[in-house]
């Protein structure tokens, strides 16, 4: 029932540190906001990997003297929503293998839009999969020790997934870093003394005192060794960039930098292009706490109404959207924010928030802020509205259960019992971002997706899968052999 679209990860890798185990968790913490669903780490000391991961908060999984058995001057750490798997222990990243080419651990943010194509044809060769979740698909290319006749590389490896990533890869000797030649999603590389950092925002490195030195650009590896940083290119052609603009709009932390645009700035201009776009006469504003803060902060500049923290959250309740569980989702949003009656009552207030997907808890703000006496109740949303599903990592869902897609604005005003609904239009929220339109992915709001997806494709090899493990299942019926017993 909560509106807010599910996280996908946040990644973190550190060369040359001897405390680079202790620095991931760090890093992880400063990350926990992109996923709290499982977190882990995997070290190394030049020998072996020495893997902790399990279900939960970054604190709760490396409760005790975990981090102690985490030796080593390398490190590379992952913090998870499910988006492409189940919500289960064993797709907790980073995932690790050991193969011809050593050890290798990978961590993942984002999702292949060629993933069944690619695990069909890898369980076609033999490759047997451990796991649900697509970043082992990139592990098992990795492995490959050829491809296509030749003697396989990552640069090639990489080449055959399609989609969003920014990945943090750990092999024996190496850091590596990698972002999709669209560059949907973020990826920054830092260094703290000598030693060379990867991480999805920049507030991790802020957290651990490391200077921020570059983002990866879209389509490039990064090498971090011994002797320095290497750079390699793996998509020389230009590629249409596309950044997930709700990294913007919310799911980076304020305090981080991306494409040299801070955050917290950007959020305040489309409130500030909210207040241009939609002029409402009322008394005060207040912001859904803590998403719609900085666009109400910046709605109160530009409008000149007064800035209320009506409502007042409860920090020690997680991100909703992020609880795998329906009935702590439900919990969560009756717990998560409580209301100043006397701010509001008698007053005509404008209320923002970053987004409204379903639209059950937006309803439920209104209610409790009419029932504590407002005279009227303005519902604006920082961004546009949601009419698409995304196939690139974020848990928008499909369109029968996006409301936007599926209601007029006029039915949407009317089920949330506002007096009026204002969106931010697309024009204003790339505006406030500071970069040309086509510099974005905005598919969740316009329906173009610039990188191809064929879910009937997906959905066909998906079935013929389902379809072969039933016939399979029949035979041994039939043999009297039980599966497990294979």
């Amino acid at each position: 029932m909560q509106h807010y679209p599910k996280h996908y990860c946040g990644v973190f890798g550190i060369f040359g540190h001897p405390n680079a185990a202790e620095l991931t968790y760090y890093g992880l913490y400063a990350l926990q906001h992109r996923g709290q669903e499982s977190a882990g780490i995997v070290s190394c000391d030049g020998r072996q990997f020495l893997t902790h991961k399990g279900m939960g908060l970054v604190p709760q999984v490396f409760s005790g003297n975990a981090l102690e058995t985490l030796v080593g001057n390398m490190a590379v750490g992952h913090t998870r929503y499910s988006t492409t798997g189940s919500s289960h222990p064993r797709n907790a990243q980073p995932l690790t293998v050991d193969c011809g080419r050593g050890q290798i651990a990978i961590a993942h943010n984002g999702n292949l839009t060629n993933a069944a194509f690619l695990r069909e044809e890898l369980e076609n060769k033999g490759s047997i999969f451990q796991t649900t979740v697509d970043s082992e698909i990139i592990l098992h290319l990795l492995a490959q020790p050829t491809m296509d006749g030749r003697d396989n590389s990552l640069v090639q490896s990489i080449r055959r997934i399609e989609g969003a990533y920014s990945l943090v890869i750990m092999t024996e000797h190496e850091l590596i870093g990698v972002r999709d030649p669209h560059g949907f999603r973020p990826l920054c590389i830092g260094k703290v003394g000598d030693s060379w950092v990867l991480a999805s925002e920049t507030c991790a490195l802020d957290l651990i005192h490391a200077r921020f030195v570059r983002d990866v650009a879209p389509g490039e590896i990064v090498i971090l060794n011994k002797d320095g940083l290497r750079s390699v290119q793996a998509f020389p052609e230009h590629s249409r960039r596309a950044f997930c603009i709700f990294e913007f709009v919310y799911f980076a932390r304020p305090d981080s930098t991306i494409a040299d645009k801070n955050v917290y700035r950007v959020r305040v201009e489309m409130g500030r292009q909210l207040a241009r776009e939609f002029p409402i006469d009322a008394d005060i504003v207040v912001p859904v706490p803590d998403s719609g803060n900085c666009a109400a902060l910046g709605y109160s500049l530009a409008s000149g109404l007064p800035f209320e923290m009506a409502f007042v959250r409860n920090h020690y309740v997680g991100r909703s959207f992020l609880q795998p569980s329906q009935l702590i989702r439900d919990f969560d949003v009756r717990v998560k924010l409580n209301l100043i009656g006397a701010l509001v009552r008698g007053k005509r207030v404008v209320i923002v928030d970053d987004s409204i997907v379903r639209g059950t808890t937006c309803r439920t703000r209104v209610n409790s802020l009419k029932e504590a006496g407002a005279k009227e109740v303005h519902v604006l949303v920082s961004c546009p509205p949601h009419m698409n599903p995304c196939v690139y990592g974020i848990d928008f869902p499909d369109r029968s259960k996006l409301m936007a897609a599926n209601y007029s604005m006029e039915q949407i005003r009317d089920y949330l019992h506002a007096d009026s609904l204002g969106y931010l239009s697309i024009e204003g929220m790339v505006a406030a971002c500071g970069s040309p339109r086509e510099s974005f992915c905005t598919a969740c709001y316009d329906g173009v997706y610039p990188v191809r997806y064929d879910p009937l494709l997906d959905k066909h090899i998906i079935e013929r899968r389902r379809s072969r493990l039933e016939s399979l299942g029949e035979a041994l019926m039939k043999e009297d052999i039980h599966p497990k017993l294979l």
